[in-house]
């Protein structure tokens, strides 16, 4: 069993982890937010706390949180005996953040075969956009499995 990390060996971690999300396009404040309520003990903070562990603005933990509750990655709750918000990051979180990209999945197949159609399939760009159709209805389809099987197995607490 190791010992618990430094404070320094955690925020070096948060950041690393937060570039990971930045570069598959979350964005950068969002991404240190989750990040850093990912190692919360408790799962929660209040901004004060993100911004102080964060060394960032009171502004800056708002816009980020925001944007994390609108996608359904974080939600905000009142804890008894606090006047405080405090935001939870999703037990499942992982699996919602594939769920998003994979109806995006969707959306792009849908869009690409509607292409495939105004152009003609018996045409190079109908052809080449039908193969995207199937390529991204491949991946929805197994994607979408693959995280049901996973529900199954882990229930969300």
């Amino acid at each position: 069993m190791s010992s618990d990390p430094s404070p320094e060996e955690v925020s070096q971690f948060v950041e690393r982890f937060a570039g990971v999300l930045a570069n598959s396009g979350v964005p950068s404040m969002s991404a240190r937010v989750m990040g850093r309520m990912l190692v919360s003990p408790t799962g929660t903070m209040t901004a004060s706390e993100l911004a102080e562990a964060l060394r960032i603005s009171q502004p800056a933990v708002s816009g980020a949180v925001r944007q994390l509750i609108q996608v359904g990655f974080i939600s905000r709750e009142r804890l008894p005996g606090s006047r405080k918000d405090h935001y939870r990051i999703r037990d499942d979180v992982f699996a919602a953040i594939l769920e998003r990209r994979n109806n995006a999945l969707g959306e792009w197949e849908a869009s690409t075969r509607a292409g495939a159609d105004l152009f003609g399939h018996d045409t190079p760009i109908g052809r080449r956009l039908a193969e995207a159709a199937e390529f991204f209805n491949f991946i929805h389809e197994d994607l979408d499995q693959m995280i049901t099987n996973w529900r199954k197995g882990h229930p969300v607490r």
